[in-house]
């Protein structure tokens, strides 16, 4: 039997407060979505003025992330990202009912190895967007302190 960390509803709340401070210091407006494992939403939040098409493209990131364990936009990255034309899993993106988020905006959420849960990201651009999920990151980081390792870039792959 193998013990299990579970990603809770306060550090989602810290994670998501940190994404949106981000967004506001960069001046975008975001929606972000963090996931536990299973890719369902323990926190789902929209700036006011933000896209109402973000809140679904958000869960979708934070789903894809949490459950393929890696950053959305590595499927598309050149040029070997596995869902280009001619690649493995080319047409990933219609799996899952269209759920599963092929660009930029998700990151799994890796503490002490282990992908616990995702964040997602929708309204800015892909730089904007992975400043949001990088400092969603680091306030979980921040937040547990030396209790545990989470890991904090944007090119995850687990």
């Amino acid at each position: 039997m193998k013990s299990a960390l579970k990603l809770e509803l306060a550090e989602a709340r810290v994670m998501s407060l940190a994404a949106l401070a981000k967004a506001k210091e960069i001046g975008v407006t975001e929606t972000v979505c963090i996931t536990d494992e299973g890719g369902f939403p323990l926190v789902l939040e929209r700036m006011d003025g933000a896209r109402v098409t973000g809140p679904q493209i958000a869960w979708n990131k934070a789903f894809t992330a949490a459950g393929h364990k890696r950053s959305t936009h590595l499927f598309n990255t050149l040029p070997n990202g596995p869902a280009l034309p001619g690649n493995e899993a080319f047409g990933i993106q219609w799996s899952f009912e269209g759920k599963f988020a092929v660009f930029v905006g998700g990151y799994p959420i890796v503490v002490n190895g282990e992908v616990i849960g995702g964040v997602g990201l929708s309204g800015g651009n892909g730089e904007q967007d992975t400043a949001c999920g990088v400092a969603a990151l680091q306030a979980l980081k921040d937040h547990l302190g030396a209790t545990a390792e989470v890991l904090v870039q944007a090119d995850i792959k687990k």
